[in-house]
């Protein structure tokens, strides 16, 4: 998941595969199981009340809708790469600058966020020990997939629930020459169509947060891992719990329901319960940071430019799932101040 919150229009996909499906033919392709329940691993503190009415076959669908119906508009927008930027003092500094012209360098943020990402995981540069072979998970429109095939000259594999997000990454891999580095295909990352031990580099750029079973999504980030692979997870957290609590605070709780009645989310949980999966699975080095102040710039960024007139545009032509989308982009800036929504960074190695 990547996060993808500007509008298109479903004939912008000019796809009647995508206008025709629905829950069943989500389980024919195999992208879903006939029957599911939510369910988060060892998560505490998850958020229970509106989530837990949908089924896992609901979320799954409703995911590949949600994005199957945004991502023309925000590519359009925001470009290739639908994820948060990461605003340090230098991108901040040339945001400010070329603020003064109308147009604050964001896309140069998420740039940054990859990178970023690989240095505190410490992916090695050189040519004999860089990773060959990798797996984006929640590859959107192949914004980092294409990236990290680019710097690393490495194989790449990407999947995501989106028919439409596959077609359009197709298209502008071979494009840029990519082609016959990076793969895209529709598939589960709860149940990837990979082989064991299969990547130097496991990468999940926002897309844990859409998964209904932590414990299983991380379960699968290390099957695919190779023995001493890395696996990179960057994703939305909720606050972890203070000494004596159990749950979070009821109006918490409220406000995550509203962020994912709109984004078909599942349940919430905190950093501490992904390194805890990772402890559990017997991963090393493991690390967690919290970059929430470094993301903070983002989403008043993607509200101006859903205001704008391309971005209304738009919106005009969208459902209205792409609709509640745009109108929760509040709830997640409320959440953010309030120190209850933590964009954490999760990486791990595999052991040799």
């Amino acid at each position: 998941m990547a996060t993808a919150l500007g509008a298109s229009a479903r004939a912008w996909t000019g796809s009647a595969e995508v206008a025709q499906r629905g829950t069943t033919g989500l389980q024919r392709q195999g992208r879903i199981p006939a029957h599911g329940s939510l369910r988060t691993g060892r998560c505490r503190g998850v958020v229970a009340m509106r989530v837990a009415q949908r089924t896992e076959p609901e979320l799954y669908d409703g995911i590949a809708n949600f994005y199957d119906e945004s991502s023309g508009v925000w590519e359009e927008v925001w470009g290739e790469h639908m994820h948060h930027g990461y605003y340090d003092d230098e991108v901040v500094d040339d945001a400010v600058a070329a603020a003064t012209n109308g147009a604050p360098d964001h896309r140069r943020a998420q740039i940054k966020m990859i990178e970023k990402s690989l240095a505190y995981a410490g992916v090695p540069d050189s040519i004999d020990a860089r990773p060959k072979t990798i797996v984006d998970v929640g590859c959107g429109i192949g914004g980092s997939s294409r990236y990290l095939a680019r710097k690393y000259k490495a194989k790449v594999n990407s999947i995501t629930l989106s028919p439409v997000q596959v077609k359009r990454a197709v298209d502008i891999t071979y494009k840029q020459g990519l082609a016959e580095l990076v793969n895209f295909q529709v598939a589960n990352a709860l149940k990837q169509p990979f082989q064991d031990g299969s990547f130097d580099l496991v990468w999940s750029m926002e897309s844990g947060e859409h998964m209904p079973d932590k414990k299983q999504f991380m379960g699968e980030l290390a099957r695919v891992a190779a023995p001493g692979g890395r696996i990179i997870l960057v994703t939305w957290c909720h606050r972890d719990l203070l000494p004596g609590e159990k749950s979070l605070k009821p109006d918490e709780q409220e406000l995550l329901n509203k962020i994912c009645d709109a984004y078909y989310l599942p349940a919430w949980c905190s950093p501490s319960d992904y390194v805890t999966l990772a402890k559990d699975l017997g991963l090393q080095d493991i690390k967690n940071e919290d970059w929430s102040e470094y993301v903070t710039p983002f989403w008043p960024a993607v509200m101006k430019s859903a205001l704008s007139v391309q971005g209304l545009m738009g919106l005009a032509k969208s459902g209205w799932t792409t609709v509640k989308g745009a109108l929760a982009m509040t709830l997640m800036i409320q959440g953010y101040q309030r120190g209850l929504i933590k964009f954490a960074a999760i990486t791990a190695r595999k052991p040799e």
